[in-house]
């Protein structure tokens, strides 16, 4: 029996399972963090700050020399429940070799909170950013985004958000958005083995589902797929960006694994590495 598409429950789980997709998952996973190390090497510590009022609503603020230089926010993936910002700088150096500063986000994780209260900090991790722009060094007019798998999810969800009813910002905090391997319709996820932990419901499943709030985009989109992700992130990939029309470009990551795709941020001459520099309007050289 199909319960979604043309997918049996188990061939939806298995969808919606990346890792049954990437064989070298956990090694790539490690890699995001050694390599964070590296850059944290490098570039020396961030300067930390809390921007909410829970023990988990923090940032880490990679500098450049720039004056009034734009913000980068990375918003990690791991299907909402792991990884953490200390594992998310390993793009770091090359927006800050660029000429932007580079924010890695902390936020709570599944299942201690639900996934609204995911998306509401991340939301209000922009607008303090946002806010907080001068005190930073920041220009608070071109603030990007980038996210993968889950944290693609949130990203695409904070370009959509209602910043003037809900926040009192303007439409356009944010001025780009890179979206790596994630989902945009949370419908398929509610029916697959992953709602014993996302527990999404039909408020839920409406709510943060960014695809059917695309008349609230208020900024231009990348969105990316790998070229061996699952069919249905793919699939997610293509129709959130046909949906999103002229506002979006769609690319393929060819070669690459759903893992994989994320360290092309932190690579200049690769596919997300050169999108996102040139969403920002920068080059691997800086301006």
């Amino acid at each position: 029996m199909t319960v979604f598409l043309h997918y049996t429950q188990a061939d939806l789980d298995r969808q919606y399972d990346q890792r049954a997709w990437a064989p070298n998952a956990a090694e790539v996973i490690r890699r995001y963090g050694e390599n964070s190390d590296k850059v944290r090497a490098r570039l020396g510590e961030p300067r930390s700050f809390a921007y909410g009022g829970s023990e988990a609503e923090t940032l880490d603020l990679y500098a450049c020399a720039v004056p009034n230089a734009p913000l980068n926010v990375f918003i990690h993936g791991g299907a909402w429940r792991l990884l953490g910002k200390r594992e998310s700088a390993f793009a770091a150096e090359t927006f800050v070799n660029a000429g932007a500063h580079f924010v890695a986000l902390d936020f709570a994780l599944l299942p201690a909170v639900t996934l609204a209260e995911v998306a509401a900090q991340v939301r209000g991790a922009i607008a303090w950013l946002y806010r907080s722009a001068g005190m930073l060094g920041a220009n608070a007019e071109r603030i990007y985004l980038s996210g993968h798998s889950s944290g693609a999810h949130l990203a695409a969800l904070a370009a959509v958000t209602d910043w003037p009813g809900q926040y009192g910002l303007p439409r356009n905090v944010v001025k780009g958005a890179a979206c790596a391997s994630g989902i945009y319709d949370l419908r398929p996820v509610r029916l697959s083995a992953r709602n014993d932990y996302v527990r999404l419901d039909d408020a839920a499943e409406q709510a943060l589902s960014p695809g059917r709030y695309l008349g609230q985009l208020g900024c231009d989109l990348v969105v990316a797929h790998a070229q061996f992700d699952s069919d249905e992130f793919r699939r997610q990939a293509r129709e959130f960006a046909d949906a999103a029309g002229c506002r979006a470009r769609l690319i393929e990551a060819r070669g690459l694994n759903h893992f994989e795709i994320a360290e092309t941020f932190a690579d200049p001459g690769a596919p997300l590495g050169r999108a996102a520099l040139a969403q920002m309007g920068l080059s691997s050289s800086g301006h």
